[in-house]
């Protein structure tokens, strides 16, 4: 019965999102505090059945019921403990009901944390959340159900996809869904402030700290799920520029320029239809996502291949959310009227140009991932827009976006000296035009584009570290007292920026410096590569959970020394039947050694098919990214989000 009690939950919660909807929303409009007094206990109600849900469903991976249907697709008893449990969100069904399940839990945290809201405002907030996902259950209940009864029943599952069967992916999708679904709530913000005709910089205070938290979650799922991509697929890259990569990356963008924008808001009052645009183009895109990988329209080892019927649905519901969010935003457009003036050169302009960038490519990613798509619905014709494209038109928006976060932080509000800034940037400007051009000439003349962006991660790093060095007065006494009382949202503006410094540092070099060696290799034979000296030792089967595998030794030595044995498997998993490789990653400081086996090339098993990558600063790409997480968080602790923001009136 425990699979009927979850389905009878989802039920539950689907009635009660109706409730938080409709009546607390009524008396808000109305005056009825009664009415406006259910929206907590129904929002946490909510969450306790979709948590119960939730529950129900891992319960029955966990035990192997295979007269569940999802669990019979997704299972198998052999599956190690963790890949059951990470199961229940590694299909469509699961997927979904984990989103409703985050999205009940961040309704619950903000009926808990917005206690300090205007009443009217945060019951209307509330009952906007509501109803998405109200949009989400009816989805569940019509069409992916994920406690659909079979019978008879198989005596064993089918398993899950073996890719998926890593810890990385054990962990990916719930950091991702948490960002993407945090986004809800900055949209639930923007519909309830033009629900109420009020944007002022009280608003951007409550806004950022939800943004800021779902924007760090979906940073470290995104670096997750590429760093999943470099050692498990085997092709030692780390971006692809695939769809469903592209689906996660597209609201990054936007969120970014959200929390930007908001910035300004708060800051000077002004930008405020821009900001509301933007949250709700942020959460748009992350629906638009769910569509790509729903709907069937593509296939990728991320996708969940789903039956069109269910892509029709989440069209509808894709309509009805971003349709009707941009009508009420035309409707109540007049009534956010700019604030604050600003000269051309000022930190508003910056940000705005910082807006506009991220804006653009956000559409030029949108752009490459769906044209083949549409393309091929309309024609039949299938074609491919690949990393060229993605590389120059990307690449392109992004180096004027570095350039001018460098001198963002460094102009004052309303009115800003762009010479005087240059001119205390200029040892900056130096040491980066030299670093470019010594790059270049390390090169041999080649990568012109490579030493580019290395000058460009230099620019960002140096100059961030000068504005810092300026803002706490480094070299004056009484350093350490002014350090202890930054801020913390300045000190996370400082580390998010150091972070993107030094993670495109790691993108450039790994990208255009990386080395490759393909060949046969026998016991004994060795490789050379990146001033590695690789020999293949031996090899030996090994039997695991669900799979059997060859397990090589390589000793890997550096100027007649040995540094370090490694040991990749070529794996070949039992249910579903699938081969696979675990590489083998010597990381260091400077680059990393990268391993892959492949096929035995002989009878008597003597010969193997072996690749060997080094990809030069890779650790800067993963510290970079992990310090710009870092500076989300530590701003997300600064003491004005902590304290409940700004109270308006009741």
């Amino acid at each position: 019965m425990i699979a009927e009690l979850g389905h009878f939950a989802l039920i539950l919660a689907c009635s009660l999102s109706v409730i938080q909807g409709v009546f607390p929303l009524y008396g808000s409009i109305n005056g009825n505090g009664r009415m406006m007094a259910i929206s907590l206990p129904a929002a946490y109600g909510q969450f306790l059945f979709v948590s119960f849900a939730f529950a129900a469903l891992m319960y029955s991976f966990i035990v192997s019921d295979f007269s569940v249907a999802n669990v019979a697709t997704n299972s198998h008893t052999l599956k190690p403990m963790l890949y059951k449990v990470s199961a229940t969100w590694g299909n469509h069904e699961g997927s979904i009901l984990f989103w409703a399940l985050i999205l009940a839990l961040f309704g619950a945290m903000v009926a808990f944390f917005g206690r300090n809201l205007p009443r009217k405002f945060h019951v209307t907030v509330l009952s906007v959340q509501a109803f998405v996902g109200l949009g989400f259950y009816l989805f569940l209940l019509l069409t992916s159900n994920p406690f659909e009864r079979i019978f008879p029943f198989p005596n064993e599952g089918n398993g899950l996809n073996p890719l998926l069967q890593d810890p990385g992916l054990a962990f990916h999708p719930p950091l991702l869904y948490l960002g993407y679904v945090g986004l809800s709530v900055t949209f639930s913000f923007a519909v309830a402030a033009l629900i109420e005709g009020r944007v002022d910089a009280a608003w951007a205070r409550w806004v950022r700290p939800w943004t800021l938290l779902a924007w760090c979650f979906l940073t470290a799922g995104l670096t997750l799920g590429s760093w999943w991509a470099y050692y498990e697929l085997g092709w030692g890259g780390w971006w692809f520029w695939d769809p469903v990569e592209n689906a996660a990356f597209m609201p990054w963008l936007v969120a970014t320029g959200l929390l930007h924008s908001a910035i300004v808001v708060e800051k000077r009052d002004t930008l405020k239809a821009w900001t509301i645009l933007l949250a709700i183009i942020a959460f748009s895109f992350s629906l638009l996502g769910t569509f790509i990988v729903r709907s069937g329209v593509l296939t990728s080892v991320h996708a969940f291949a789903t039956d069109p019927e269910r892509g029709v649905f989440i069209l509808l519901f894709l309509f009805l959310v971003i349709g009707g969010s941009l009508f009420l935003f035309a409707l109540r457009a007049d009534k956010l009227q700019p604030g604050g003036l600003f000269a051309p050169i000022s930190r508003e302009s910056m940000l705005i140009i910082n807006n506009l960038l991220l804006s653009v490519s956000a559409l030029v990613v949108m752009f490459g991932t769906l044209y083949p798509l549409l393309r091929d619905a309309l024609t039949g014709e299938k074609i491919t827009v690949g990393p060229p494209f993605f590389n120059m038109a990307f690449g392109s928006l992004m180096i004027p976006l570095i350039i001018v976060m460098a001198l963002g932080p460094m102009a004052n509000w309303k009115r800003a000296d762009l010479m005087g800034i240059l001119s205390r940037l200029k040892f900056m400007m130096v040491v980066s035009l030299v670093a470019t051009l010594a790059f270049y000439y390390m090169a041999g003349g080649g990568a012109i584009m490579a030493a580019v962006w290395l000058g460009l991660g230099m620019w960002l790093l140096f100059s961030t570290l000068y504005e810092w060095s300026e803002r706490i007065k480094l070299f004056k006494g009484g350093a350490l007292k002014r350090i202890l009382r930054q801020p913390r949202a300045s000190m996370g503006m400082t580390f998010g920026h150091l972070g993107l410094a030094i993670a495109v540092l790691g993108m450039a070099a790994t990208s255009y410096w990386d080395s490759e060696y393909q060949g046969i290799m026998g016991y004994g034979d060795k490789a050379t590569i990146a001033g590695y000296e690789v020999t293949l030792n031996s090899t030996d089967g090994i039997i695991g959970p669900n799979y059997t595998a060859v397990s090589a030794s390589f000793d890997v030595n550096k100027d007649g020394q040995k540094v370090t044995t490694l040991e990749p498997e070529a794996r070949v998993y039992m249910t579903p039947p699938m081969p696979t490789t675990e590489a083998a990653i010597l990381s260091t400081f400077l680059g990393d050694l990268f391993v892959v086996i492949g096929e035995a090339n002989s009878e008597n098993y003597d010969l193997w098919a072996v690749r060997l990558y080094f990809k030069p600063l890779q650790a800067w790409l993963w510290t970079g990214v992990a310090i710009m997480v870092l500076g989300g968080f530590i701003s997300l602790s600064d003491r004005r989000f902590r304290t409940g923001t700004i109270k308006g009136k009741k």
